[in-house]
């Protein structure tokens, strides 16, 4: 419309000139038109009218075949993709389905089509199609392109500010189930972008849907536990997960808009059309699920404790048991990114992982079993992460949850093994109130030899920093052990700390009072080294 305004006024231009009375010689002479100045405005008008019947035509076109024609209008010459852009944003507008699915296929992996949707204002269309279309088709098609337009900030902050997360989170609650798979992933796509995005999903409570929707098949029953103290805390916490679960299975099925007439869905409904679900859509509904806990709960202190007041640990704990894949995996993923968010903030530490909770000893048996297991390092790496993020909510002399992160020192894999060792040094680290008893567990446990044999091991290069850190905490703690003198930890620590302290400076003091700690509990393995 610019460039047809812009040839208008030229046209007028043109015709004014041509209306004046020539009174004098000068004025005939700066007013003179030629006949080229004519065709050139002609040329412009028609080019003109001709994007406006384009134009004109996309709004025009027939629906029913499901169909959107392309053609090429002189106004798009230059970027030929606008040629597409257009008619498909103008098909989303008038509610087509069509339309949102070609905008989701420029968008996937395409860069330059998302800022150009983006310019185009296409984003409000799909969140207006997503919002109140009753057409399944277009719900998933909408949903899906805004997925793809997501993983761009500026697109993912164009979506906010279009209202798109509360649309997205009421969406959430009321969706058909094979549409509530998309929209957690927009939820998962717009989290890992857009940190403000993550913040906002947390505000509207799109965390209680997503542990719902992930618990649809856990059976709370097997959680009860008679014999324990806190039991009727726990059923309590269940209680409130089921009311989660009916509310959100309310829509698992079918169109978000179809209400009784005394305001209520039917139920009844609903919980057949849910349960008539392919296998693969409910697995992949779940696997998404715990993709979007880990995404809102990764470096947010407010949507961690949102997550764990759910009890949502109770319901990961579960998943980790019984499933396989990617929902294990994701949900390993979820419970290391709260573990790590409480490990900095130790109000959600002890409200949601105190070991004597139920929720919270059913995670590290399911941690614990993963690590014994040695099922894969994708598993286990994670695993290890969440039980040393946690350390401090342990007492002292915890065999049960250090052993096995000892014996992972021996694992084949470098990164399992390094990612043991930085496990263990939080369990013995200068602000861990019981480094001493743990470091002899570590040492009972046989550590130190396993430690030892990393340093020898060349295929893991020539750092060992993990390993270095570990070694020194040890020293600090227990200098006096004989166990560390028989197996010349204070060599090992003089031979490699300089170089460690030259790539990481902030360690230096730590090298130093382990080496000092040594020599002076150790001063016959000092003299040997020095004097062989």
């Amino acid at each position: 419309m610019d460039d047809l305004n812009k040839t208008l006024d030229r046209a007028l231009t043109l015709t004014r000139k041509c209306r004046h009375k020539k009174t004098n010689v000068l004025r005939h002479v700066l007013t003179i038109t030629t006949a080229a100045d004519f065709r050139k405005v002609s040329g412009l008008l028609d080019s003109s009218l001709a994007d406006i019947k384009w134009a004109l035509s996309i709004f025009s076109q027939d629906s029913d075949n499901g169909t959107i024609e392309l053609s090429l209008p002189n106004i798009a010459a230059n970027d030929p993709i606008l040629a597409m852009v257009w008619p498909y944003i103008a098909a989303v507008h008038m509610g087509r389905a069509e339309g949102a699915k070609e905008l989701a296929s420029l968008t996937r992996g395409n860069d330059r089509n998302k800022k150009i949707i983006a310019d185009e204002k296409g984003i409000p269309p799909l969140l207006k199609l997503l919002k109140e279309s009753k057409n399944l088709d277009a719900q998933m098609a909408a949903a899906r392109a805004l997925c793809n337009l997501a993983d761009d900030l500026d697109c993912a902050r164009l979506i906010s500010k279009a209202l798109g997360v509360q649309i997205v989170a009421k969406a959430l609650s009321e969706a058909p189930m094979s549409v509530q798979v998309e929209l957690v992933e927009l939820v998962s796509r717009m989290s890992e972008t857009d940190v403000e995005a993550q913040e906002e999903f947390g505000k509207e409570n799109v965390t209680r849907p997503l542990v719902a929707l992930l618990g649809m098949d856990v059976n709370i029953e097997e959680f009860k536990d008679t014999n324990s103290r806190n039991t009727a805390n726990s059923i309590h916490s269940l209680v409130l997960i089921n009311k989660e679960m009916e509310k959100t299975y309310v829509g698992g099925k079918g169109s978000g808009t179809s209400f009784d007439g005394s305001g209520h869905l039917d139920h009844n409904k609903k919980e057949k059309e849910r349960d008539s679900e392919s296998p693969e859509v409910r697995s992949r509904l779940k696997a998404s699920c715990a993709t979007a806990l880990w995404k809102l709960a990764r470096g947010s202190l407010s949507n961690s404790t949102k997550i764990t007041e759910t009890k949502a640990l109770l319901v990961l704990a579960k998943i980790i048991e019984k499933e396989r894949g990617d929902l294990q995996f994701n949900s390993l993923l979820a419970v290391m990114e709260l573990a790590s968010v409480a490990e900095n903030n130790s109000d959600l530490k002890r409200a949601a992982f105190k070991p004597t909770s139920p929720a919270a000893k059913a995670i590290f048996d399911q941690l614990l079993r993963v690590i014994n297991e040695g099922t894969g390092v994708i598993l286990v790496v994670p695993a290890i992460k969440a039980i040393g993020c946690l350390a401090k909510m342990f007492p002292a002399k915890e065999t049960r949850i250090i052993t096995p992160l000892v014996t992972q020192l021996s694992h084949r894999n470098p990164e399992v093994s390094a990612e043991a060792a930085e496990a263990l040094s939080k369990f013995i680290c200068e602000d861990n109130f019981n480094r001493v008893e743990n470091s002899k567990v570590i040492i009972e446990s046989n550590g130190v030899p396993m430690l030892m044999s990393l340093f020898r091991n060349k295929d893991r290069g020539n750092l060992h920093l993990p390993e270095l850190v570990l070694l020194c905490n040890l020293a600090i703690n227990v200098g006096n052990s004989k166990i560390l003198e028989k197996a010349r930890a204070l060599s090992v620590l003089e031979g490699m700390a300089r170089q460690a302290a030259a790539h990481n400076p902030d360690l230096r003091d730590l090298f130093a009072k382990a080496i000092h700690q040594l020599m002076l509990y150790q001063p016959a393995a000092h003299q040997i080294h020095r004097h062989p």
